[in-house]
C-alpha cells in the first residue's frame, strides 16, 4: 500500500530539498521510519499524510542538525569572517522550469481528468472524490489512472533524466 505513495513522496520531497540525492535520501529515511512505527499508524486514517508528516519532519529535523553542525563559536575578536556571506547561490531556474512544464501538463489535461487528478494530488482519498464529484469511485479511480498514463507520457522526459525510469536502447 506505501509504495503507491512513493511518487508522490519523491514530489514533496524534491519541493523541499530541492536536490534529487537529498530528495532519494529523504525518501528512504521516510519509508524506513513509517515500517519502524507502523504500529503507530491508524488504519482508516489517511496514509498520505501520514507519510508527509514522517517526511516534513525529518526534513525539519535534518535542517536543524546541519544547521546546528555548521554553527560554531569564534572567540577572536575579528568577526570579519563571520559577517561575510556564503559564496554559494543555489539556481533554481531548472526546478522552475521543470515545475512549469509539470504545471503546463496538468493543466493541458481535460477538465475532468485534471480535476480528479488533482483532488488525489491533494491526498483526498478516492471515495472522498467521488463524494466531491458525485461520481463512482471506479470512474475516479479510472480518471487518475488515465492522467497518469497521460502525464506519464509526457513528461517522459524529466523521468529519464531523474532516473525514474529506464531510457529505451
Amino acid at each position: 500500500m506505501m509504495e503507491q505513495e512513493l511518487s508522490a513522496l519523491r514530489n514533496y520531497a524534491l519541493s523541499l530539498t530541492h536536490d534529487l540525492d537529498d530528495t532519494k535520501d529523504l525518501v528512504q529515511d521516510t519509508i524506513l521510519k513509517a515500517y519502524r512505527y507502523k504500529d503507530k499508524f491508524q488504519a482508516g486514517t489517511n496514509l498520505r499524510g501520514w507519510l508527509y508528516t514522517i517526511l516534513k519532519n525529518s526534513f525539519i529535523n535534518n535542517y536543524r542538525r546541519t544547521q546546528k553542525r555548521n554553527t560554531f563559536l569564534d572567540t577572536t575578536d575579528n568577526t570579519f569572517y563571520l559577517d561575510i556571506p556564503s559564496h554559494r547561490i543555489d539556481n533554481d531556474a531548472e526546478l522552475k522550469f521543470i515545475r512549469k512544464d509539470l504545471d503546463n501538463a496538468v493543466e493541458a489535461l481535460p477538465t475532468d481528468l485534471r480535476v480528479t487528478f488533482k483532488l488525489n494530488a491533494e491526498g483526498f482519498k478516492y471515495h472522498e472524490i467521488a463524494e466531491e464529484l458525485n461520481i463512482p469511485i471506479g470512474t475516479v479511480k479510472t480518471r487518475i489512472f488515465i492522467a497518469r498514463r497521460v502525464l506519464r507520457e509526457k513528461l517522459k522526459d524529466y523521468a529519464f533524466e531523474f532516473g525514474y525510469q529506464m531510457q529505451p536502447a
